[in-house]
């Protein structure tokens, strides 16, 4: 039987008035502990500790900044090539059927982390929606954080 994990609750209940947890994983040097795949000039990838699916990664800027319209040229450019490229790696590793690619906004836009904006990339089959994600409140996932960590870090190194 394959591994159930995703135990949303620590993330849910967590200090909301605590640190960025993007700019706390940009303090530590890059291995599984802060699932920094990538860092770029002005951007990162990192995987979600709590994904909807295998393969969820994101795609941040350093800047600490929930203003999406204040974004430089720059970091903008930079951030469509991190997806486009994030896109191929999970293509070539999870062969999706397709994806889902988003940026929420405040609250009402439904953010996690309302105060670091971020772009979600998801890797979506047909069916991956079960009775147990929307019964159980329990996401099942083929393979571990780690090895997708690991996976993900060895490909997009790969990827050019």
């Amino acid at each position: 039987m394959d591994h159930i994990y995703s135990d949303r609750n620590e993330y849910f209940n967590r200090d909301r008035g605590g640190p960025c947890a993007f700019c706390e994983a940009l303090s530590k040097p890059d291995n599984f502990n802060n699932l920094i795949v990538h860092r770029g000039e002005y951007n990162f990838v990192i995987l979600n500790l709590y994904p909807y699916t295998s393969g969820h990664i994101m795609v941040v800027p350093y800047e600490h900044t929930n203003r999406f319209e204040g974004l430089t040229s720059e970091q903008l450019s930079e951030m469509m090539f991190l997806i486009q490229k994030g896109i191929r790696v999970l293509i070539r590793l999870y062969c999706p059927q397709g994806f889902n690619v988003g940026l929420n906004l405040g609250d009402a836009g439904g953010a996690g982390i309302k105060e670091h904006l971020h772009w979600h990339i998801i890797p979506r089959w047909v069916g991956d929606a079960n009775f147990i994600t929307v019964i159980g409140r329990t996401r099942v996932l083929p393979e571990s954080l780690e090895k997708s960590y690991d996976k993900i870090l060895e490909a997009w190194k790969q990827d050019y």
